[in-house]
């Protein structure tokens, strides 16, 4: 038995990606900068159909698309890239507590370059208030980062209003949209942003490849500041060889995506969730939900089992049902999950977190194999529970 709930680390290639992109490794492997012959010819145009593909998913031109190497760096791109292009106009950049490291590590990179960072706080249910961001703003704010939504409680944030209050005041808005990507309709211009952070590996596509919608005919136009420099491609914001593969992978899980929103898929899975999670209250008591119940991703469930450790949970499972767990990106000074502390949640809520991140494969058998699994490996662990020490 090997069950798959941990869609928000990463998810499974699908095999019309993969088929896509074999040709590319061997047939087609020529450098698209190499437009002299055939070669570079047949790469350059599947750079740029993924390009497009990519483009077509989240509503933008294809030239307003950067490819990356994964979200971590589109992130960078976008945070110091736009910080520093700007530190003439300001030096204030406003976040939130529950964002990605991949957001909050580049803030405090900009602290130590003399940047003033304000993380705006957010209440029990993981809901950024725009108005609460609109107030962090001040005249010399340059650059507003929030997230779609949420990688561990799943909780969906209003970016479009956030974007609005943004546009009015000219502030650059980025939004980290790698969870929400495939899983919700993300429409650039219906969220008013000016740059947004997109991952392939999170919706069935390869690792390894990312992208950053940047926002052409803004005014005042943004140029961000290269943070690799070398032979200029796409266009001078991202140097370095293009990994045609993986662009072709990004594309093609780009074109799937967009079927499988119209087609029901998240309904199907928001009906998975909810079979989880009543099958295992009515097998538990004290089943707590973290976050908000909706708006929250269809596919994702953070809860908090009572005098259950959610690690001790995970061991006894032997791997074989993949879970994580809501300490698992613990801060170094071990304060667990700073989403979940951001949320208000004390010590026992912490420790015995779980989160499931349901996809594309998964299904109602298996979703009732791990109530049950579940339910008798907490079972166990409540007659060897110690509350955790403050």
């Amino acid at each position: 038995m090997r069950i798959y709930l941990d869609h928000h680390a990463t998810t499974p290639v699908d095999p019309q990606v993969l088929a896509a992109m074999l040709p590319y490794f061997t047939e087609r492997f020529g450098n698209p900068s190499s437009r002299q012959h055939v070669f570079g010819q047949e790469a350059a145009h599947a750079v740029a159909e993924g390009r497009a593909q990519v483009a077509a998913l989240v509503g933008a031109p294809p030239d307003e698309i950067v490819f990356t190497s994964g979200a971590t760096e589109s992130d960078n791109l976008a945070l110091r890239g736009a910080a520093r292009s700007l530190a003439s106009r300001g030096r204030h950049v406003v976040t939130t507590a529950i964002e990605h490291p991949a957001v909050l590590e580049p803030c405090r990179t900009l602290e130590r370059d003399a940047f003033e960072v304000t993380r705006v706080p957010v209440g029990p249910e993981g809901i950024v208030d725009p108005e609460r961001v609109a107030a962090a703003m001040r005249p010399d704010t340059v650059l507003v980062s929030v997230m779609a939504a949420n990688n561990e409680i799943g909780t969906i944030q209003p970016v479009a209003e956030i974007g609005a209050r943004c546009r009015e005041r000219a502030v650059v808005f980025h939004c980290d949209a790698v969870q929400a990507l495939g899983r919700i309709p993300v429409d650039v211009a219906a969220w008013n942003v000016d740059l947004l952070s997109l991952s392939a590996h999170k919706m069935y596509g390869p690792k390894g490849v990312g992208a950053l919608y940047v926002k052409r005919d803004r005014k005042p136009r943004l140029r961000l500041q290269p943070q690799a420099e070398g032979g200029g491609q796409e266009k001078g914001i991202r140097s370095g060889t293009l990994n045609v593969p993986g662009i072709v992978g990004f594309g093609e899980a780009s074109r799937l995506a967009a079927q499988a929103l119209v087609s029901g898929e998240p309904e199907r899975l928001r009906t998975l969730r909810d079979r989880l999670l009543s099958g295992l209250r009515a097998r538990l008591d004290g089943v707590e939900l973290n976050g908000a119940a909706e708006p929250r991703l269809p596919g994702n469930l953070h809860v908090s089992i009572d005098r259950a450790e959610a690690e001790t949970l995970i061991l006894s499972l032997g791997g074989r049902i993949a879970l994580s767990s809501g300490a698992a990106c613990a801060e170094a000074e071990g304060k667990g999950s700073h989403v979940l502390r951001a949320i208000g949640l004390p010590d026992e809520r912490v420790y015995t977190a779980l989160r499931f991140g349901l996809g594309r494969y998964n299904d109602a058998g298996e979703i009732d194999t791990v109530v049950e699994a579940l339910a008798e490996a907490v079972k166990a662990a409540r007659e060897r529970w110690q509350p955790a020490s403050s």
